[in-house]
């Protein structure tokens, strides 16, 4: 073998990532070059982790030339302001890398997934993922909008998978929660009754005669809420049920 031929199968090997073994955007060429200010003005700081050089390169591709986005290089990912898994499915490897993300609380991650099963949603929400796009639909304008949208703090679904969400929302409240008398909101169904007597102007003897439960239960359960969610009086109970959209 020639010196010429060692090297580059020396580079090949270099170039070669076993499935799972995530690849992150590095310093070698593959990076939008660091600026002053870098990740302000606009631009969203992004980093790419994908299972195999081809999904890296062409992610990579399709980012690096627009001026909204700024690639963090490997030794910086955690500052990134998006993270974005790039995969053909979500397996074991990809489940364990989107649950380490989820540690960095100032990060938000996006999945750009090959094949996406039903049974993955719920995974999708346990790992914290707040949006996904199907990579035969990841065009440049596409990713750019999942981006900055996560950057703005919201998620971003296909439709299917929106329509599957609140079919699983739906049955949770449904199945679980209903029968223990509870809600996803911060309230439980007892004590959101409450406060929406409370905001009708009723006073404690009312409010125990409506709901069949004496006034010591019902001056009991508005001061657990008063306490938990840090609130002065009655009003501000009220004020703080309706903002929040509980009653």
């Amino acid at each position: 073998m020639t010196t010429a031929e060692a090297m580059t199968a020396v580079d090949m090997k270099n170039r070669t990532t076993e499935r799972g073994q995530y690849r992150r955007p590095d310093t070698a060429g593959r990076t939008a070059p660091a600026t002053p200010g870098a990740g302000t003005g606009g631009r969203v700081t992004v980093a790419v982790y994908a299972e195999d050089l081809i999904l890296q390169t062409g992610m990579i591709h399709q980012l690096r030339m627009r001026p909204e986005i700024e690639l963090i290089p490997d030794a910086e990912a955690d500052r990134a302001q998006v993270s974005l898994v790039v995969v053909d499915m979500v397996d074991e490897p990809t489940v364990q890398l989107l649950h380490r993300l989820r540690r960095n609380t100032s990060t938000r991650t996006g999945l750009v997934v090959g094949f996406f099963e039903s049974g993955a949603l719920q995974t999708m929400i346990e790992c914290g993922v707040a949006a996904v796009l199907r990579r035969g639909e990841a065009d440049q304008d596409r990713l750019i909008h999942l981006v900055k949208a996560m950057a703005n703090g919201e998620g971003v679904l296909p439709g299917d998978l929106l329509g599957k969400l609140l079919d699983h929302v739906s049955s949770l409240q449904r199945t679980v929660l209903d029968p223990r008398g509870l809600t996803l909101s911060t309230l439980t169904a007892r004590e959101a009754e409450m406060i929406r007597l409370v905001s009708e102007g009723f006073d404690t003897s009312e409010i125990a005669q409506k709901t069949s439960y004496s006034e010591r239960t019902v001056k009991n359960v508005l001061h657990e809420v008063a306490t938990r969610l840090e609130l002065r009086n009655r009003a501000h109970a009220v004020g703080y049920a309706m903002r929040h959209g509980l009653i």
